[in-house]
């Protein structure tokens, strides 16, 4: 036996109670070898902690582990639900142990979440050496993953500090994305991640209206918006007044809003939709009347799928565009698919009509994820804003991913840096607020898109 080594020592049945800690946050079995360092964190509910990864298992240290610390957490008071394990065995430690089945004893054991993996700079990099989009922000080297460690581990200490998660859109930087996001994906599932979150404060890597979207679902909840310029051109194309005076002139239509609006938008209309489940929402909602905003290319695309299956709606649309989807051409994917065989195309909805009529898939940039994780191909056309290529590449790098980067300039600022800013120090602009009855109207119409997912 390594009498240096703590495993060893709880495999042998005993820890000498002078090596046992306590603090406000963790309980903490800690290995007196210096050059060593090896301990336990028994982490209260509600607090993070930081899962390293190491190489082994050992399941008979793992089961002693388990062990001592049900005995530790009964003497403290904590029955399962109430504690979490982590283990941290550093380099030179008498036994490298199970990082895939400590995750795994994390889970649920501090209201159903994760304890986060702390990512290193060699993992990070793993992640990001096949993204090569087409634009130099998007493209990464080992030196480059080393020097963002410093920023993501203060990230992560605030984090368990805060009780916070952040959650980050497919379009947001890959460093963002592959780091300290606990959640990621498309809006309707990061809607759904902020619903049933338990964390204290979260923060929303995306543009303003995402994180209003999440203040609307969490009101108690301190919500903040680390982006410098979280704009949209959607959102920002039309006003609540607009809708107040589009309602006197349309007083017997349904008012369906996009999720690309304001709280205040929200507030002002029946039914919020995504990109992914537009067409299925408009095609439920029992009136068949029907104003759609702010996105007249994405209305377009809902006329023509619904008349498609013999479904006939009086659908008015406003006349806003995404920037970045309003660009695409159909002739870029005729030029496409003459210079790579059996490419498979995948659109957003927000492109226009034309665009959408030459695809092979349409659908939200998570449903598109999964279509390439599901397919056959190997080649595909991706014609969205560019971080979902990105990841693609990332998961899929058997796969080749064709055509250039666009990029929307609003996803793109959101940083490491300022994630951590807001964190430390959230000024009163990112720090999201929306009036108790707007919230209240909003609440309304975002939960009735719940409902008519749901059924």
């Amino acid at each position: 036996m390594n009498n240096d080594c703590l495993f060893c020592k709880i495999s042998a049945g005993f820890i000498p109670s002078e090596k046992v800690y306590e603090s406000d946050t963790l309980f903490a079995f800690n290995d007196i070898n210096p050059q060593a360092p090896t301990h336990i964190l028994i982490v209260p509910r509600a607090h993070h902690a930081t899962l390293l990864d190491v190489e082994e298992t050992n399941h008979e240290v793992m089961g002693s582990i388990i062990s001592v610390a049900n005995q530790l957490g009964k003497e403290r008071g904590l029955d399962k639900s109430g504690y979490r394990l982590v283990v941290n065995c550093g380099e030179g430690a008498g036994q490298s142990v199970f990082h895939i089945h400590f995750h795994l004893l994390a889970v649920d054991l501090c209201n159903g979440r994760q304890a986060k993996l702390m990512v290193s700079a060699e993992q990070l990099y793993e992640k990001l050496k096949d993204i090569h989009v087409g634009n130099p922000v998007c493209q990464f080297t080992k030196e480059n993953c080393e020097l963002l460690l410093p920023t993501i581990e203060r990230i992560e200490k605030l984090k368990r500090e805060k009780n916070a998660i952040i959650l980050a859109h497919n379009y947001v930087a890959p460093q963002i994305f592959y780091s300290v996001a606990d959640f990621t994906g498309d809006s309707y599932g990061l809607s759904k991640n902020a619903k049933e979150s338990d964390a204290d404060v979260i923060v929303f890597s995306a543009v303003r209206f995402m994180a209003e979207t999440a203040k609307i679902l969490n009101p108690e909840k301190t919500v903040l918006d680390p982006n410098p310029n979280g704009g949209c051109s959607l959102a920002d194309g039309i006003t609540e007044s607009d809708v107040i005076k589009l309602r006197q002139q349309f007083p017997y239509h349904t008012f369906v809003c996009y999720i690309n609006t304001t709280a205040a938008v929200k507030a002002r209309c029946d039914v919020c939709v995504t990109s992914s489940n537009v067409y299925k929402i408009i095609e439920k909602i029992p009136n068949d009347k029907i104003y759609f905003l702010p996105d007249k290319l994405m209305g377009e695309n809902v006329i023509q799928n619904l008349k498609a299956k013999g479904v006939n709606k009086d659908i008015q649309l406003w006349d806003g565009t995404c920037y970045v989807h309003e660009e695409y051409q159909p002739e870029s994917i005729d030029q496409v698919r003459r210079n790579f065989e059996d490419v498979e195309i995948l659109v957003h909805p927000e492109c226009s009509s034309a665009v959408v009529n030459k695809a092979d898939y349409v659908g939200s940039t998570s449903q598109m994820l999964n279509h390439v994780r599901e397919s056959k191909r190997d080649s595909f056309f991706l014609l969205t804003e560019c971080g979902l290529t990105g990841v693609l590449q990332s998961e899929f790098p058997q796969k080749t991913f064709a055509g250039s980067c666009t990029m929307c300039k609003y996803m793109k600022t959101n940083s490491l840096e300022d994630i951590l800013n807001v964190l430390e120090n959230p000024s009163p602009q990112s720090i999201i607020k929306i009036a108790p009855e707007t919230q209240k109207r909003a609440l309304q119409c975002v939960n009735r898109m719940f409902d008519y997912s749901a059924h």
